[in-house]
C-alpha cells in the first residue's frame, strides 16, 4: 500500500492553498457579512483551473483524477465554505451530469465555458416537498409535438441564479413506468428560456457568499434535443450524480474541519492564561489531539473512496461513509474550536464563528446524515 500523493497532487494542494490564502481569506468574512456572491473571485478560481478538473481536455477540462479535484475542494473549504460550495456544486452537480450523460453536441456546446470558469450551471433536483424523498418530485414535463413543456419548481439550487449562470439541469416526471412508479427524465434548460425564472435566496445561516436559488418553470418549452441522455434515465442519473456529490460535500467537511482545527491550534498557542499558553492545559490539549486524530481518519477514508472511484471500482458505500463521517466531524471540530476560543469564538471578527455556521449544511446537503446511514446499512446487508 502506498499512501503518498503524486507530485502533481502535492503541487495542486500547494497552489490551491496559496490561492485560498491570498485571494479568498482576505475577503471571505466581508462576503459572508454582505451575503454577496463574487463573480470576480469565481472567475479567478476558473483561471487557476478549479472547474472541470476531472473533465477530459477534449472539452477544455483539466483531465485530472478525482483525488486531485477533492484536494482542491478541501483546500478552498479550509478557508471558506461558500467558495468551496461554488466549486463543488459547479463540478459535481453542474459539469458532472453534462459530462457523463450528455450527447457530444451538448458537451461541445456547454462544457468549454463551464470548465473555463466563465459560466456556472445548476442541478435542479430538490423541491419544496421533495428533499430526502426525491421520489416525491412534482415537477412534470409533457410532450408537445417535438418539444417538452416543463412545469413545477425547485429549491435550494446552488449556482442557479447569478450573473454567471448559463443554465440548469432539471429532473422532471415524464410518465409512469410499467411498475406504476414515476418515470424521471433530466432536461437542459438555458437561462433565458421563456417561462423559466431563477430567484436568489437570502437570509441563509451558512454559505452566505454562495449563490442559492429557487427555480420556477411555467410552461417552459424545450426541444427534445435538450433531454440529457435518454428519456427515463433521470433517476439513474440523479443517483450517480449524488454519489460523486457526496465526495465533494465530504471534502468540504474535511477541509472545514482542518481549517477550524488550524484556527483553534493557533489561538490555543497564542492565548495566555495563568501564565502559560492554554494549549498546555490538558483540557485543551486533549480536545486538539482528538481533532487531529479524527481529521487523519477522515482524510484516509475520503481519499480511499476517491481512489476506488478513480479505479472504476464500486465506491457508493465508501462515498456515503466519507460524506457522513467528514460532515459530522467538522461539526465536532468546529464546536471544539469555538469552545477553545471562548467568548471570542462567538464574535464575527473571528473566523471560527463562520466555520461553526457553515458546517450545518453538510449534515443536510447531498443527502442528510440520516439518509447516508440508510445507504450504508443497505450496503452492509441490514
Amino acid at each position: 500500500m502506498n499512501f503518498d500523493l503524486t507530485k502533481e497532487q502535492e503541487m495542486i494542494r500547494k497552489e490551491v492553498r496559496k490561492f485560498a490564502q491570498k485571494e479568498v481569506a482576505p475577503i471571505a468574512g466581508e462576503l459572508d457579512e454582505k451575503e454577496e456572491f463574487s463573480s470576480e473571485l469565481t472567475r479567478k478560481m476558473g483561471e487557476i483551473g478549479l472547474f472541470g478538473m476531472f473533465v477530459s481536455e477534449k472539452y477544455d477540462g483539466q483531465g485530472m483524477d478525482y483525488i486531485s479535484y477533492i484536494i482542491a475542494v478541501e483546500e478552498i473549504a479550509r478557508i471558506d465554505g461558500s467558495q468551496a460550495a461554488t466549486i463543488a456544486a459547479a463540478n459535481s452537480l453542474g459539469i458532472g451530469p453534462l459530462y457523463y450523460f450528455g450527447s457530444e453536441e451538448q458537451k461541445q456546446k456547454y462544457l468549454p465555458k463551464l470548465c473555463a470558469g466563465e459560466a456556472l450551471w445548476g442541478f435542479g433536483l430538490t423541491e419544496p416537498t421533495a428533499g430526502s424523498d426525491a421520489g416525491g418530485s412534482k415537477t412534470t414535463a409533457v410532450r408537445d409535438g417535438d418539444d417538452w413543456l416543463i412545469n413545477g419548481s425547485k429549491i435550494f439550487i446552488t449556482n442557479a441564479a447569478c450573473e454567471m449562470t448559463m443554465g440548469v439541469t432539471v429532473q422532471a416526471i415524464t410518465g409512469t413506468r410499467d411498475n406504476g412508479k414515476p418515470e424521471y427524465t433530466c432536461f437542459i434548460v438555458e437561462k433565458d428560456t421563456p417561462g423559466f425564472k431563477a430567484v436568489p435566496m437570502h437570509k441563509k445561516m451558512m454559505w452566505r457568499a454562495s449563490n442559492t436559488a429557487e427555480l420556477y418553470f411555467d410552461n417552459v418549452r424545450v426541444p427534445k434535443e435538450n433531454i440529457l441522455g435518454n428519456q427515463g434515465d433521470g433517476f439513474h442519473q440523479m443517483l450517480k450524480t449524488l454519489d460523486g456529490g457526496r465526495l465533494s460535500i465530504g471534502s468540504m467537511g474535511l477541509g472545514g474541519a482542518q481549517g477550524a482545527y488550524d484556527l483553534a491550534l493557533k489561538y490555543a498557542k497564542d492565548r495566555k492564561q495563568f501564565g502559560q499558553s492554554i494549549s498546555k492545559f490538558q483540557a485543551i490539549a486533549f480536545k486538539l489531539a482528538d481533532c487531529a486524530m479524527e481529521i487523519e481518519c477522515a482524510r484516509n477514508l475520503m481519499y480511499k473512496a476517491c481512489w476506488l472511484r478513480d479505479e472504476k471500482r464500486p465506491f457508493e458505500k465508501e462515498a456515503a461513509m466519507a460524506k457522513l463521517y467528514c460532515s459530522e466531524l467538522m461539526g465536532r471540530v468546529a464546536n471544539h474550536a469555538v469552545q477553545i476560543h471562548g467568548g471570542y469564538g462567538l464574535m464575527k471578527e473571528y473566523n471560527v464563528e463562520r466555520f461553526y455556521r457553515d458546517q450545518k449544511l453538510l449534515d443536510i446537503g447531498e443527502g442528510t446524515s440520516e439518509v447516508q446511514r440508510i445507504v450504508i446499512s443497505r450496503h452492509i446487508g441490514c
